[in-house]
């Protein structure tokens, strides 16, 4: 029986502990802030509950697993889910606008074809299957297996298959995402379509691989999911499984330094001086806060996948409303941009900015658990936004974007505020320690592995690293896996190949 030390309570680092401690190691988590789930944080005010982090959950078999291996309770037992259904309400720019079904290829299908005219379903069907292809070849690799040893396998060759181009009379690969639309949607609204799920992991369309067609595979296969209450009760319900479990919470614990002895992690130094004695250390947190942390060693040894730094931020905007949600109220509508390509350049151009009129996420959750009474509604605006954030008043002026343009899909939404709040890029690196509120993407292959995270052991002996800045990458479906690869490299060593 080991005793491992925890760095952070993200969600990454809870299922971590959760599984190491059912394996009978002695685990202890210490984390800076007060309380739990990294950036799956809660805001209350008047009656009202937002979540401030993610508002919903894509593939929940990996936390059906990690609560199958931690516990006799299911994770059905422990949180009310509940499939979304649309899964999205999508209004493009032409004003035209669709409702896809939720896990549903035929339904999909059919409501692109009426909604945007014959054909336009079965381009985006022959693309599913495409992309489902593209998740058989690299669910495993990307997903559920520790980094391999020779990545660079991963990195040099594009898991999108070839599509025949009956000009040219011959097979061509596409290498981004925009080249999967040009070529294959050729309708600005598809492409908007399959463009946003990119966007909404920080992702340039025009840079990111084409197998980023996994993003909105793995929503349409897998379905997309609320928690009831709020995603704060997912990360709630993980954190009493750890508990039950026996691991020890010290929060507002901040981590000055990981001690080595012999070449190896041996515990951790508190900021108040504090020193704790540990066996193995697993560290949660972000990059450049790990590298502060290992002094005078090398993190990563020399031909390892580097760790990612410089992702884009989120802008969220809370709204408490007036009026309750209209029956049949779509839970997420996507509002796209009016000029798609100057939102692009605004976010990913030398010199980074924010679109006037950006892309935005609307959630309507229309849950009695988050509002005063039924006579009121809250709804949460998300944006893309460079990392870093700018003055006061630029942060209320973007804010106050993001409401103009969910005005679409909100009529009166300006006559119905009561009141909002804005969780900006400084509030993420609060909850998160991300230089910048910086959020990071999942794992994909080729780009010469551009889009890999590091793995999850390192260079020194010892201390292994979980969560969204590693191995597989962001997203709560990765978080929760990369606790599953950190448990099964140090339960059953460094041979462990994954999860069977």
């Amino acid at each position: 029986m080991a005793r491992i030390a925890v760095i952070g309570a993200g969600m990454g680092a809870l299922a971590a502990a959760a599984r190491l401690a059912v394996a009978g190691h002695r685990v202890a988590v210490y984390e800076r802030t007060e309380t739990y789930g990294g950036a799956v944080r809660r805001f209350e005010r008047d009656g009202f509950a937002f979540d401030t982090g993610p508002g919903l959950l894509p593939l929940p078999a990996v936390y059906r697993d990690l609560f199958v291996k931690t516990g006799k309770e299911p994770l059905e037992e422990c949180v009310g889910l509940v499939q979304v259904d649309p899964s999205a309400r999508h209004l493009f720019a032409d004003g035209s606008e669709a409702a896809l079904p939720n896990a549903s290829r035929a339904g999909v299908v059919s409501a692109l074809d009426e909604a945007l005219g014959a054909g336009a379903g079965r381009r985006w069907g022959d693309f599913l299957v495409r992309a489902r292809e593209t998740w058989d070849r690299t669910r495993r690799p990307l997903l559920e297996e520790p980094l391999w040893r020779d990545w660079q396998v991963l990195a040099e060759r594009e898991p999108y298959p070839a599509v025949p181009h009956k000009r040219l009379l011959r097979t061509r690969r596409a290498g981004t995402l925009a080249e999967v639309g040009a070529w294959e949607l050729r309708d600005p609204r598809l492409i908007a379509l399959l463009e946003s799920h990119a966007l909404a992991y920080g992702l340039d369309p025009r840079a990111v691989p084409a197998n980023a067609a996994v993003l909105p595979y793995m929503e349409h296969a897998f379905g997309t999911w609320y928690v009831r209450g709020g995603l704060r009760e997912l990360a709630r319900a993980v954190y009493e499984r750890c508990l039950a479990r026996r691991v020890e919470f010290h929060f507002g614990a901040e981590v000055a330094a990981i001690l080595e002895k012999d070449g190896r992690a041996a515990g951790l130094e508190l900021a108040d001086g504090t020193a704790v004695e540990a066996d193995l250390v697993v560290s949660g947190v972000a990059p450049g806060v790990l590298d502060r942390l290992v002094r005078g060693t090398a993190v990563r040894a020399e031909g390892e996948v580097p760790p990612l730094r410089g992702a884009p931020s989120r802008l969220t905007v809370l709204l408490a409303l007036r009026g309750g949600a209209p029956e049949g109220t779509a839970h997420r509508t996507v509002v796209h941009a009016e000029d798609r390509d100057a939102e692009l350049d605004a976010l990913f151009g030398a010199a980074p900015g924010m679109a006037a009129r950006p892309t935005v996420t609307v959630l309507r959750p229309g849950d009695p658990a988050l509002v005063p009474d039924p006579a009121h509604e809250t709804a949460v605006l998300v944006a893309t936004v460079p990392a870093g954030g700018g003055s006061a008043e630029e942060t209320a002026r973007r804010a106050d974007d993001l409401i103009t343009v969910a005005e679409r899909a909100l009529p009166e939404l300006r006559k119905r505020l009561l009141w909002h709040e804005v969780v900006t890029q400084a509030d993420v690196e609060e909850a998160t320690g991300a230089e910048g509120g910086a959020v990071p993407a999942p794992a994909l292959a080729a780009a010469d592995g551009r889009m890999l995270h590091a793995s999850n052991s390192t260079a020194l002996s010892g201390l292994f690293t979980v969560g969204g800045w590693s191995h597989p990458g962001g997203g709560l479906p990765h978080a929760g896996m990369s606790g599953a690869l950190v448990a099964g490299l140090i339960v059953e060593g460094p041979d462990f190949q994954g999860s069977q």
